[in-house]
C-alpha cells in the first residue's frame, strides 16, 4: 500500500475514474464508498443516456471530453465495449443555427478535434431518419459516440481493485470527520473510515456531503427528461444497439440516440425542475433509483411534436417509457474541482457529466499526487473561483436554472447574464446611469461597456462597423471613446478589478516566495509580476504595490488569487491577506491630458519626476484621500486612483468637473479592451492560463531568475530554452472582419493555433487578434488566415506593441 489514506465518496463515473487514475499513479490506500449497489449505484451515472459530444467553447472541457473518449474506447467488460464510437451529428433547422455550427466547427478545429460540416443531403446520409426538408446543414464529429456509463464504472472498478483499492457498496456517509481544520475520516452507517484526504464525487448528493464540512456547494440537481420510443419501423431489424450517429437538434433543445429498433429522446426545452439534494430519496426508498423521478408527460408534449417533424419515421411509433432524470448544474455550466478553502484534505470533483468524467478523474489524480494538474488547464473549473455572492442559495438556484434553459442556446461571448441582476454596483453607478452607460456584468459588478452620452463624438470619425456577430453588444461609441482617450483624457471605472491587501511582518517574504519578480523593494514601488504553479505554468499576473514596510496591495484577477495567497500563508500568523475590493473603488484616469486634470486638484507632485512610472503614493484629490498608482492598461499617461467606497462618488465628481473643460470623457470597457490590445497587454484567463509559461506568453520580462527561490523557478529554468509556441500579435486589414476569440488560425489549409483576445484597433486602424501559434510561425510579416464562421480572414503576424513602442506616452 502506498500514498496517504484517501476516501472517495461516490462510485459513479467520476469516483470510479478517480480511483482508477489515482491508483495508477501509485496511491493505493484508497477506499471508495457509495450508498448504492455497484456498479449501478443509483446516481446520475446509472441512468445517463451516455451521449458524448466533445464540442465545447472551453478548450479545457473539450480536452477533458477527448480524454474520456480515448479512455472509454480502450475499456471493456468481458468483451463488452464501454464506448460505441458512432459519431456525433448536430443539425441546423434555422439559418442562425447554420451560422452557429460554423462557429462550433471553429472550436473543434482550434482545439484539435476532427469535425466536418455537412450539407442537408449529407446529414440524411449519416442519419437516414432525418427529414431532408427540415434540415439546413449539420456538423459531424466522427469520434463522438455513446458511453456505456455503468460498464465504464465496472471496468474502472476492476482496474482499481487489482491495484488494491477497496470499494464499499451500501455504505451511506453520515459525516465527514475533521479536527483542527483538516479531515480525519468518514463516518458511514457501517462504521468509521480513517482518511487523510476525502474526495466528494457524490454527484447530485454533492451539496449534502459538502455541508458536512461547512461548504456551500453551488450545485443544483435538476430533472431532465429522457424518453424511449417503442419500435420505429424504419429501424426494424437493427441488431446492433447503435449504428447511427448520436444526434442533436439544438434549435428545439433535443438530442437522440438509437437503441436497437427504438430511439432515446432527451429534452431540455421544458421548465426547470430543481430538486434539493436533501429531498432525493434513498436507494431503498426509490421506486427505480434515486436519480430517476416520475416522467411528466405534459412537459414532453412539444418535444414529441418536434421529434415527429425532424424524424418523420417516429410518427409510426409511440413513446413507451420516460423518466425525469436528475443531473447536476452549476452557475456557469462548469465542473467544481479542487480543495476546500477551509478544511484541508477535503476535495471536490462535482458537477461532472459522463462526457468529461475520465478526464476529470485524471486531472484530479494529478492534482492530488503531484500538487498540480499538468494535463489540463483547470482554472475555469476550480471550486474556489466564485465570489461570495455567487455562493448565495438564491443566486445559485437562479443561475443554475438559467444554465439549464440555455444549455443548447446560441450564446454570444458578451451576452449579459440573467437574474439576479444587478448585484454589485460601484459608487459611480448613479453617475454612470445618468450618462447613459450600457452595462455588462463582470464578477457581479455592473461595468459600463460604453456611454450614450458620448454619441456626439462619433460624428466625423472613421469608425468602421464590424460584422453582425461582432456588432452585438457594440456601438460606434466604443471607437469614439477609444480615440478620444488617446486625444484628451478619459475616466474608466476599474472597481471590478480584484484588490487584495497583504500585510504583516512576513508579507514581503511571502510575496518574494510567490512572485516571479522582486517585490521587496522601496515603499512606493509597484511591480508587475506573475504567480506560477510548480511546473512553471502561469496562475495569474498581478501588480504589487508596496504602500508601507509591512503593507502591500495587489491588483489581482479574481478569487483564485485570494485562494492561492491564503493557502500559502505562513503558520506563524505573520501575514494576513484580505479582499478589500468591496470597500474600495478605483478610477483609471488616462490620456495625454491626464496630468492637466489631476495636478490642479492636489498639492502632491504628480509631475513626471514627482511620481514616476510604476510608482505609488498617497495623496488628496480635492477632499478625497487616494492611493495613486502610476499605471496604465491603455498605454497612456495616467493613474489608477483608489479610495474607499464611501468617497467614491466624490472622487468621480471631482475628476469629472476638472476633465470636462479639457474635452475629457468617461469611457467603457469596449474602448479599454481595444486600447490594451494596441499595447499588447495580456489578459489572464484569456490570453494566458495555467497551461502556458511566461516565455511562451511574452511576459518573460516579469521573471527574475537571479532572485531567491520562488514557486515554479526550477521548472522555468528547464523550460526557458525550449519555447515551442508563442502568444503572437496578428493584424487584420479588413475592418468588417473583426473576430471575437477562440477561432482557429490556419497556415494555408493547416490549422496551427487559435485566437485568444481580439478587437478592432481604433488608433491603428486595423483589427487585432492575439493567437497561440507554433514558435516557427510567429515571425513578423508571416501571412496566415483566421477561420471565422464560414470565412477565412487574412491576417499578418505583427511586431508588438502596435502602439507607442518607445513607451514615450506612458512615461511622459
Amino acid at each position: 500500500m502506498a500514498g496517504p489514506r484517501v476516501v472517495i465518496i461516490g462510485a459513479g463515473v467520476v469516483g470510479a475514474a478517480l480511483a482508477d487514475e489515482i491508483s495508477a499513479r501509485g496511491w493505493t490506500e484508497v477506499t471508495v464508498v457509495d450508498q448504492g449497489p455497484l456498479p449501478a449505484t443509483g446516481g446520475s451515472s446509472s441512468h445517463a443516456p451516455g451521449l458524448v459530444f466533445q464540442t465545447n467553447s472551453s478548450k479545457a472541457m473539450t480536452e477533458l471530453a477527448r480524454y474520456t473518449v480515448e479512455k472509454f474506447c480502450s475499456l471493456d467488460v468481458d468483451g463488452q465495449p464501454c464506448f460505441l464510437q458512432v459519431g456525433g451529428l448536430e443539425v441546423a433547422t434555422t439559418p442562425e443555427r447554420v451560422t452557429e455550427l460554423h462557429r462550433r466547427h471553429g472550436w473543434l478545429t482550434a482545439w484539435g478535434i476532427e469535425g466536418r460540416l455537412l450539407s442537408p443531403e449529407e446529414c440524411v446520409e449519416q442519419h437516414p431518419l432525418v427529414n431532408p426538408d427540415k434540415v439546413l446543414g449539420g456538423l459531424l464529429v466522427p469520434t463522438d459516440g455513446l458511453a456505456k456509463a455503468v460498464l465504464a464504472v465496472e471496468a474502472q472498478i476492476r482496474r482499481a481493485t487489482e491495484r488494491g483499492v477497496r470499494f464499499l457498496a451500501r455504505h451511506e456517509v453520515l459525516d465527514v470527520q475533521q479536527s483542527e481544520g483538516r479531515v480525519t475520516g468518514v463516518l458511514t452507517d457501517q462504521g468509521e473510515i480513517p482518511a487523510d484526504i476525502v474526495v466528494c464525487c457524490a454527484g447530485i448528493w454533492g451539496p449534502k456531503i459538502a455541508r458536512m464540512v461547512g461548504m456551500n456547494l453551488p450545485l443544483t440537481p435538476l430533472a431532465h427528461q429522457l424518453a424511449w420510443t417503442g419500435p420505429v419501423p424504419a429501424l426494424a431489424g437493427q441488431t446492433q444497439e447503435a449504428v447511427h450517429p448520436i444526434l442533436r437538434h439544438q434549435d428545439a433543445d433535443l438530442y437522440y440516440r438509437d437503441r436497437f429498433d427504438g430511439l432515446g429522446i432527451g429534452y431540455y426545452g421544458h421548465r426547470p425542475m430543481p430538486v434539493s439534494a436533501d429531498d432525493i430519496l434513498s436507494v431503498d426508498d426509490a421506486d427505480e433509483m434515486p436519480s430517476v423521478l416520475k416522467f411528466t408527460e405534459d412537459d414532453f408534449a412539444d418535444a414529441w411534436t418536434e421529434t415527429q417533424a425532424l424524424l418523420p419515421a417516429t410518427r409510426e411509433a409511440k413513446v413507451e417509457e420516460g423518466i425525469n432524470g436528475l443531473f447536476s448544474f452549476t452557475t456557469d455550466g462548469l465542473p467544481l474541482l479542487g480543495e476546500s478553502p477551509d478544511v484541508k484534505g477535503f476535495w471536490v470533483a462535482e458537477a461532472v457529466w459522463v462526457t468529461h468524467s475520465a478526464g476529470v478523474g485524471r486531472a484530479v489524480a494529478e492534482w492530488l499526487v503531484d500538487g498540480h494538474c499538468s494535463s489540463f488547464d483547470l482554472h475555469e473549473c476550480d471550486l474556489n473561483r466564485f465570489e461570495p455572492h455567487q455562493l448565495a442559495p438564491e443566486y445559485v438556484l437562479a443561475r443554475d436554472c438559467q444554465n439549464f434553459v440555455e444549455v443548447y442556446d446560441i450564446l454570444h461571448p458578451l451576452q449579459p447574464s440573467g437574474d439576479p441582476r444587478p448585484i454589485r454596483m460601484s459608487p459611480f453607478h448613479a453617475r454612470q446611469q445618468g450618462l447613459g452607460a450600457f452595462f455588462l456584468e463582470a464578477n457581479g459588478w455592473e461595468r459600463p461597456q460604453w456611454y450614450e452620452a458620448n454619441a456626439g463624438l462619433v460624428e466625423g470619425r472613421s469608425i468602421p462597423t464590424p460584422n453582425d456577430w461582432a456588432a452585438r453588444y457594440w456601438s460606434p461609441i466604443v471607437g469614439a471613446e477609444a480615440q478620444t482617450t488617446r486625444e484628451t483624457v478619459a475616466m474608466y471605472d476599474m472597481t471590478a478589478l480584484k484588490r487584495l491587501e497583504i500585510s504583516g511582518r512576513g508579507a514581503a517574504a511571502l510575496l518574494e516566495r510567490l512572485c516571479t519578480s522582486k517585490v521587496d523593494k522601496s515603499v512606493g514601488s509597484v511591480t508587475y509580476t506573475l504567480l506560477l504553479d510548480e511546473d512553471g505554468g502561469i496562475r495569474s499576473d498581478i501588480t504589487v504595490a508596496r504602500l508601507a514596510p509591512d503593507l502591500f496591495q495587489a491588483g489581482a484577477n479574481g478569487n483564485l488569487d485570494l485562494d492561492w495567497f491564503t493557502r500559502h500563508l505562513p503558520a506563524d500568523g505573520s501575514v494576513a491577506v484580505r479582499d478589500i475590493t468591496p470597500g474600495t473603488c478605483c478610477i483609471g484616469l488616462w490620456g495625454p491630458l491626464a496630468r492637466d486634470v489631476l495636478q490642479p486638484l492636489t498639492d502632491a507632485d504628480f509631475s513626471a519626476g514627482g511620481l514616476k512610472y510604476f510608482r505609488a503614493k498617497r495623496a488628496h484629490i480635492g477632499s478625497v484621500p487616494v492611493t495613486a498608482m502610476r499605471l496604465s492598461y491603455v498605454g497612456e499617461l495616467g493613474w489608477e486612483l483608489y479610495t474607499t467606497a464611501d468617497l467614491g462618488q466624490k472622487l468621480w465628481d471631482t475628476l469629472w468637473q476638472a476633465a470636462r473643460p479639457l474635452g475629457g470623457i468617461v469611457a467603457g470597457r469596449g474602448a479599454f479592451n481595444s486600447l490594451r490590445l494596441e499595447k499588447g497587454y495580456r489578459s489572464f484567463g484569456t490570453d494566458m492560463t495555467y497551461e502556458h509559461d511566461p516565455y511562451e506568453a511574452g511576459v518573460g520580462f516579469a521573471v527574475k531568475l537571479d532572485k531567491d527561490d520562488f514557486i515554479g523557478k526550477a521548472a522555468l529554468e528547464r523550460r526557458k530554452a525550449d519555447v515551442r509556441r508563442r502568444l503572437t500579435c496578428l493584424t487584420i486589414d479588413d475592418p468588417y472582419a473583426v473576430v471575437m476569440g477562440k477561432e482557429p488560425v490556419y497556415d494555408g489549409d493547416r490549422p496551427v493555433g487559435y485566437v485568444t483576445s481580439a478587437a478592432y484597433g481604433y488608433t491603428i486602424g486595423k483589427g487585432i487578434a492575439y493567437a497561440w501559434l507554433p514558435a516557427e510561425l510567429a515571425t513578423t510579416g508571416r501571412a496566415l488566415h483566421i477561420g471565422y464562421f464560414d470565412q477565412r480572414v487574412d491576417a499578418v503576424v505583427a511586431e508588438e506593441p502596435l502602439f507607442d513602442p518607445t513607451m514615450s506616452r506612458l512615461r511622459g
